[in-house]
């Protein structure tokens, strides 16, 4: 029986494992990398440490990495589902060496666990192996070839390639080097058959027509090169190894399918989608026709995974980025289930079909699997009434396009629909052939092709900055910031100003400075860094700390300004500012309970999402769909200062294995951190247990009080509360204190009484609101009386009667309803009228005018209007029978009024 795509996952990793390797687990799919859209290969994780900005302690590494390729360069979006081997999500099994092994082990590895009757045991004759030929300076990689033949391959199976395949580089600059790849006869049944050769078999590897017949397996890449700006390569003096073989490939291969939809890894996916649309799947993946219904099964089963995935790693449907690009595969999986005839709600059920099937290996599904379901329900009701909305849209552009005289329906206007309404281009084309329109199918593509190459260009960015080669040749700093805040006798071991490495600061000059040891915290886990001071022998201050980072791991840099000159190999007491460190802690262990708190209260489902923790104030990102409301706020709070009362142990465990922290001690692992294989867990008594590195409070009593001051929406999915801890706190309530009394002596109600309190508010607002519209009436009567001897104002300019008016202190409403009555007394004519209102201290003037439906094809209002106003130094607009102006200047508005007839007379004649 073949292995099962769990049981070939588990195999490669165990392979590696007992030949030295660390197995690490998956990192998550939005990489700390920003100039990626999502994490896309197995190496991501490990890119600072083949650039010398991260240190680990290991030099041999074994993963399953969860990628997803679905923009940027990797936009394959409309072939998902169509083919036999593009996805959205994939997993990538690779093995890196650090510094370690190089070209031979990893030749020897991968044929061994390929090709061994003891592994996955595939057939010999059906490989090729792949080199590179040498171009552009570089060498044929005649080592690869030598180490191929040297584990069996035949000469004639080693084919050599140029740059384009078989040579790989980060970036413009930096490590690259060759790779060589081992490719897999899939046999004449996976060859489209589109050339004559290739239907009868006959064609040879490397296929020129690339019929499918042949399927690259495993990429192992060769960094050996370091490339300057000048595009000169340099030998690394640690050649490294990153290779990554597709799970779904190989399950494909071992299982012995031409399609990687066939698996174990997509069949019951597959199966519950036609579940879910009421379609025979069995019949329908028979099917030859790739555009039948079982393609909409492939690509359902494809986006469901993709959708889960990156979810539950949190990125969540929106209008940009990486939720723009998760809203747009959700979509096309909807769409796909509406061509089966499924027009409810049914993509959010896939979900729990992912989690069935893939939380073996990703046990963090469990967690995230109802979380992720009522996003994407969410997300599907809003797309319907979206489609229902670009329906709409579209009839109406065809009905404009018939009227007009047009035969064609723009491609520029259906790509417009299709991306805004997520109307499909066939649903769209089908329409404007029923109307008798042809469709611009040209103009489509290519207004497809141009949002694609923004979407690149948008996150295409620079390569990302490696850390100044100063910081990447140091040793990690030792960090005693855990349990002091001053540390004596710190060699300066580097400064760097401006970007570069220094021998030394001038007084009032600004660098980096690196110790060997340090109290200092870096910024990270949302704490921020430390402030303090640096000092000489003598206890006089050398230079001020505004902060500390880490631009290498385990590297501190501390940001300084120079008081007395600094220079590298000098000593200096570093001391961290205690009180303000006292309050930075005091807000990071309130994180912490306020977290727990927030679970306890929404649900399960809440999981970070950012956070910042600074001396004043915390800050805290989560995921949940709706507003929190005021009794579950006040919950939250009072649960967390409970905690606080309780005055409960921060225990602090290192050096734990990431598996055992995560699933023995059940701690939660935070948004956008990076984790080694050994981790530290802060524990609050049974209320909280998180992954943190953060500096906390040895007991929940120092906290002080914990007040929570907002509660907003950051994005859709994602909420934020806001709190403040200790000497804040108590200041906030002193002040809330200090406004209720002030408020209870204004009311005669004293303040004990909260029911009370609030009926006596309730009872003046009603008060305030009743004596407002009482002013307002006053104040709209005096304007009228100060009107109704309009007709003996009025004024005649070449037959068109004129009223022009001051009426102060009415708002624009009422104004408007002047100017209609005194229209409605003239019968035919122009009224203007103007107002002086205070605002903030501030005299502003209005200015309406209305003409009545018999002149406006004679003088329009916004004409008018617009010449009145200038006088009093504003403008204005509107329409041809009602405009309006706001100016500056109040002391010219009766001569702007008094003019008003003459422009009326100027505009007429």
């Amino acid at each position: 029986m073949p292995p099962t795509g769990s049981q070939i996952r588990t195999q490669f990793l165990k392979y590696f494992e007992q030949r030295g390797h660390r197995v690490v687990h998956s990192s998550s799919l939005i990489p700390p990398d920003e100039t990626l859209l999502f994490t896309n290969a197995g190496m991501n994780q490990f890119k600072d440490v083949f650039l010398g900005a991260d240190k680990r302690d290991y030099n041999r590494a074994a993963t399953s990495q969860k990628c997803v390729r679905a923009g940027g360069k990797h936009n394959d979006l409309e072939n998902v589902g169509f083919t036999n081997r593009h996805h959205t999500f994939f997993e990538m099994l690779g093995n890196f060496s650090f510094g370690d092994y190089f070209k031979k082990d990893a030749i020897a590895y991968a044929w061994e666990l390929v090709t061994s009757p003891e592994w996955y045991g595939v057939d010999k004759n059906r490989l090729y192996a792949t080199i590179f030929k040498g171009s552009e300076g570089v060498p044929r990689d005649t080592d690869a070839e030598k180490y191929w033949q040297e584990v069996g391959v035949p000469k004639e199976r080693i084919f050599a390639m140029g740059m384009k395949d078989n040579f790989w580089q980060m970036g413009d600059t930096g490590p690259c080097g060759p790779c060589s790849e081992i490719h897999y006869d899939c046999g004449v049944e996976a060859s489209d058959k589109k050339h004559p050769d290739c239907a009868a078999g006959k064609c040879q590897f490397p296929c020129p027509h690339d019929c499918g017949r042949y399927m690259e397996i495993w990429n192992l890449v060769f960094m050996q090169f370091d490339r300057d700006a000048s595009g000169k390569l340099t030998p690394l003096p640690k050649p490294s190894i990153d290779t990554g073989m597709g799970l779904e490939r190989i399950a494909a291969v071992l299982q012995g399918k031409v399609s990687n939809y066939d698996t174990d890894l997509f069949t019951p996916l597959i199966k519950r989608a036609a579940e879910l649309t009421g379609v025979d799947a069995k019949k329908e993946l028979e099917a030859e026709n790739k555009k039948s219904s079982a393609a909409s099964l492939r690509v359902i089963a494809d986006h469901a995974r993709c959708v889960t995935f990156l979810i539950s790693d949190g990125v969540l449907p929106s209008n940009e980025g990486r939720g723009y690009v998760l809203r747009k595969i959700l979509r096309r999986g909807i769409r796909h289930g509406r061509l089966l005839g499924q027009e409810k709600p049914f993509m959010h059920e896939m979900v729990h079909a992912v989690r069935d099937l893939m939380s073996d290996a990703y046990p963090e599904l469990k967690e995230t699997a109802e979380r992720v379901a009522k996003t994407v329900r969410a997300e599907e009701e809003q797309f319907g009434r979206t489609l229902q909305i670009g329906s709409a849209r579209l009839e109406s552009l065809i009905a404009d396009i018939k009227k007009s005289g047009k035969d064609t329906l723009e491609g520029a206007a259906a790509f417009n629909l299709y991306e805004t309404f997520g109307l499909p281009a066939d649903f769209i084309e089908d329409a404007a052939r029923d109307q008798g329109l042809r469709f611009d199918l040209k103009g489509f593509d290519a207004a497809k092709a141009a949002e694609q190459e923004r979407a690149r260009a948008s996150w295409k960015g620079g390569a990302k900055q490696s850390a100044a080669p100063v910081y990447r040749d140091l040793d990690k700093t030792k960090f005693e910031g855990y349990t002091q805040t001053e540390s004596r006798d710190c060699e300066v071991l580097a400064i760097v100003k401006d970007g570069q490495g220094a021998r030394e600061l001038k007084a009032g000059e600004k660098g980096e400075v690196v110790l060997d040891h340090t109290p200092f915290y870096a910024d990270s886990g949302g704490q921020v860094g430390d402030i303090g001071v640096f000092r000489d022998s003598s206890g006089n201050v050398v230079a001020e700390v505004n902060g500390c980072v880490m631009p290498v791991a385990g590297v501190r840099a501390h940001k300084v300004v120079a008081k007395q000159p600094l220079h590298v190999g000098m000593k200096v007491d570093a001391a961290v500012h205690a009180d303000v460190r006292r309050a930075t802690v005091r807000n990071h262990t309130a994180t912490h309970l306020v977290h727990a708190a927030l679970r306890e209260v929404l649900g399960k489902h809440v999981k970070q999402a950012g956070s910042l923790v600074d001396p004043k104030h915390l800050r805290f990102d989560f995921s949940h769909f709706t507003g929190v409301a005021d009794e579950e706020l006040q919950d939250i709070e009072d649960l967390a200062n409970k905690e606080v009362l309780k005055n409960t142990r921060v225990d602090v465990i290192n050096d734990v294995p990431i598996d055992v922290a995560i699933n023995e001690y059940k701690a939660m692992a935070l948004f956008g951190e990076k984790y080694g294989d050994k981790v530290r867990v802060i524990k609050i008594g049974d209320f909280s247990t998180e992954l943190c590195g953060g500096i906390h409070t040895t007991a929940t009593g120092e906290i002080g009080l914990v007040k929570l001051l907002h509660e907003s929406s950051v994005s859709s999915g994602v909420r934020r509360v806001e709190a403040i801890t200790g000497e804040d706190s108590v200041r906030h309530f002193r002040t809330d204190h200090r406004i209720v009394n002030l408020t209870g002596q204004l009311l005669g109600q004293p303040a004990e009484d909260p029911d009370a309190f609030r009926r006596a508010l309730e009872s003046k607002e009603e008060e305030i609101k009743r004596l407002r519209k009482e002013l307002e009436q006053m104040r709209m009567k005096s304007a009228a009386a100060s009107v109704s001897s309009a007709a003996d104002q009025v004024k005649e300019v070449n037959g068109i009667k004129v009223l022009a008016q001051r009426v102060d202190n009415v708002d624009r409403n009422q104004m408007r309803t002047l100017v209609d009555n005194l229209r409605n007394k003239l019968g035919s004519g122009v009224v203007v009228l103007g107002s002086v209102s205070e605002v903030d201290g501030e005299k502003k003037v209005a200015i309406i005018v209305g003409v009545t439906k018999d002149l406006t094809a004679k003088v329009q209002a916004g004409k008018i209007v617009g010449a009145v106003a200038k006088k009093v130094g504003g403008s204005g607009g509107g329409r041809p029978d009602m405009a309006e102006a706001g100016g500056k200047d109040a002391s010219q508005l009766d001569a702007a009024l008094a003019d008003a007839p003459n422009v009326v007379a100027s505009l007429v004649s």
